[in-house]
């Protein structure tokens, strides 16, 4: 079983900053994509920002310039660094990996997981 633990959300004023972090557990051969997407009340979840095992990015136009995305390939950790951050920012983030993985006799399995979610805030 793969499982990701995402963490770093909090409250914060406009203009601050926050770092998200997403570590999957588990018998993993290879994380392909990693990274978040947000929901905000009444809105639909909405891409922030992804990476490949070949360190490629996708990040919304909505926080380029303001969000990083970066990888620990030997941690199995993605992290976003989220500065300047907006009201519009607030949302819940939802940790994202996808990936292959060790069966019980030793075969590739293919995995899709989500995190639980972070909160985070952001004021005016």
């Amino acid at each position: 079983q793969v499982q990701l633990v995402e963490s770093g959300g909090g409250l914060v004023q406009a203009g601050g900053s926050l770092r998200l972090s997403c570590t999957a557990s588990g018998r993993i051969i290879n994380i392909n994509v990693m990274g978040w997407y947000r929901q905000a009340p009444g809105k639909q979840r909405e891409l922030v920002a992804t990476v490949t095992h070949g360190a490629g990015t996708n990040i919304a136009d909505s926080v380029k310039g303001r969000f990083t995305i970066s990888r620990d390939v030997v941690k199995n950790t993605a992290y976003l660094q989220m500065n300047s951050l907006k009201p519009e920012d607030t949302a819940v983030y939802y940790c994202y990996s996808e990936g292959a993985n060790w069966g019980s006799d030793r075969g590739y399995r293919n995995f899709e997981i989500w995190g639980q979610g972070t909160l985070v805030t952001v004021s005016s």
